[in-house]
């Protein structure tokens, strides 16, 4: 098995075999959550027209969304665990839009072997996963803060997959605190920042608390694109 380590959109776009693409804070913690909560499918969208349109066609789809970590305007819910677990998820259909982990998840499924979410919440079964495919080649995509720069969280996920799909064991004793001082966990400590609470840092830092992979398959929902995936719980 090959890794290779890549980032942004750039990197998802470029993405050879079996793609991991990595968004900590918040948007792969997110869909992880909400699959194990019983939401049937997320859908990941770039644009947030496209997003709106889909909505527009199936009313009772939530719709899930950021830019600058920002609740879109119209949006049912924010990028935000907390907000979205609140909702009855039950056999629903998510439409989300973000501006880094959406990005390269369709960016990836484009011209990955397949895609996988990447994310603390759901690391081992992740490596499980991915091993059990007993692929060529792996790309492991970190998005950033905002697709543009690298983050703790997210090289600190990369970091541990690496080690986990070469079989090496990985301490996670002092993640939690390593997270904690994050710049971009700052946020979440921030009373005046409501769009980001204080619970979404318990939810993207809990490790394996959900036992399944996230992986995109082919989706005929919706607009019916052809390069259109969704995503969907992944068991071994």
């Amino acid at each position: 098995m090959r890794l290779h380590s890549s980032d942004f959109v750039a990197g998802a776009a470029s993405a050879q075999g079996v793609a991991i693409v990595i968004d900590v804070f918040r948007a792969c913690s997110l869909i992880a959550h909400a699959l194990a909560a019983g939401a049937e499918r997320v859908i990941p969208v770039a644009e947030i027209e496209l997003a709106r349109a889909m909505k527009a066609a199936d009313p009772r789809a939530l719709l899930i969304g950021e830019r600058h970590a920002r609740k879109v305007p119209g949006f049912d819910c924010g990028n935000s665990p907390t907000e979205v677990l609140r909702e009855n998820l039950r056999a629903r259909t998510l439409i989300h839009t973000t501006h880094a982990g959406t990005q390269g998840l369709t960016a990836a499924f484009a011209v990955a072997d397949r895609v996988f979410t990447g994310a603390l919440v759901n690391l081992s079964a992740t490596i499980a996963a991915v091993r059990a495919l007993q692929p060529d080649e792996v790309t492991i995509v970190a998005m950033g803060h905002e697709a543009r720069e690298r983050c703790v969280e997210d090289d600190l996920c990369r970091e541990a997959l690496l080690i986990g799909l070469r079989g090496e064991r990985f301490d996670t004793s002092d993640w939690v605190a390593r997270l904690r001082a994050a710049p971009a966990a700052q946020k979440f400590f921030d009373p005046a920042a409501d769009w980001a609470p204080l619970e979404d840092f318990a939810y993207c830092t809990a490790i394996d608390a959900v036992p399944f992979a996230v992986a995109m398959v082919p989706s005929e929902y919706g607009q019916g694109q052809k390069e259109q995936g969704e995503l969907r719980a992944w068991s071994i």
